[in-house]
C-alpha cells in the first residue's frame, strides 16, 4: 500500500512540475498535449528521445501557426485573401504555373521584386495579399499599405529628420506590399483595385 501512495504522489509531483515548467517556458500547447503524448508513447513504446521530439514538434507547430496569425495581423491587410481562392478563369492571361512558382516564395529569399500589372478588376491585389499571407505563414514579416500611405509615411519621416531610421526599420521586413490604388474607393464601388507587390 505505501508503494502505491508513493507512486501516486510522484505522478502528482510530476504533473505539477510539468505545469510549472511549461508555464515558465510559455509552452501552453506542450502543457495541454503532454499527457496524450505520454499515453501514446507508452502504447507505441517510443524511446525517450522519440517522446521528446513529439513534444517539441507539437509546441513548434503551434508557435508557427500562432506566429503566422500574428504576422498576418501586424501586416494590416485590407482583406484576407489566399492564392487557393484566386479565380484563374477571371484572369485568363495569367498562368497558374507562374503563380505557383511565386507561391514558393523564392522571390522573398532572393530579395527580388514582383510587380503585378494590368487593368482594374483582374485580381492583382488578391494575388499580392495571397502571396504576402503565405509569406507570413512561412515566418516572414510583411507590411502592406497603399502607395499614398507609403509616400506619406516616408514624407513624415523626412520632415521629422528620421528618414534614415525609418528606411532602416523598413529594411528589416523581407516583404513590403505596395497597393497602387486606394482600396476603400474600390470597396465602395465593388471593383478590385490595382496593386503591386
Amino acid at each position: 500500500m505505501p508503494a502505491r501512495t508513493t507512486t501516486a504522489k510522484t505522478a502528482r509531483d510530476l504533473t505539477a512540475e510539468i505545469a510549472y515548467l511549461t508555464r515558465a517556458l510559455k509552452a501552453p500547447t506542450l502543457r495541454d498535449s503532454v499527457d496524450r503524448l505520454a499515453e501514446r508513447a507508452l502504447t507505441e513504446t517510443w524511446s525517450h528521445l522519440e517522446f521528446l521530439v513529439a513534444c517539441l514538434q507539437r509546441e513548434v507547430s503551434a508557435r508557427e501557426a500562432h506566429g503566422g496569425e500574428g504576422r498576418i495581423r501586424a501586416a494590416r491587410f485590407p482583406a484576407r485573401k489566399s492564392l487557393e481562392e484566386f479565380d484563374f478563369d477571371h484572369a485568363r492571361g495569367l498562368k497558374r504555373e507562374s503563380v505557383a512558382h511565386l507561391g514558393t516564395l523564392d522571390f522573398v529569399t532572393a530579395k527580388d521584386n514582383v510587380v503585378f500589372l494590368g487593368p482594374p478588376g483582374t485580381g492583382k491585389t488578391h494575388l499580392a495579399i495571397g502571396l504576402a499571407i503565405r509569406a507570413c505563414q512561412a515566418g516572414h514579416r510583411v507590411l502592406f499599405a497603399t502607395a499614398a500611405d507609403w509616400v506619406a509615411l516616408l514624407a513624415d519621416a523626412h520632415h521629422a529628420g528620421r528618414l534614415q531610421t525609418e528606411l532602416v526599420r523598413l529594411g528589416r521586413y523581407p516583404l513590403i506590399v505596395i497597393d497602387l490604388c486606394r482600396y476603400r474607393d474600390y470597396a465602395e464601388h465593388g471593383d478590385e483595385p490595382l496593386a503591386a507587390a
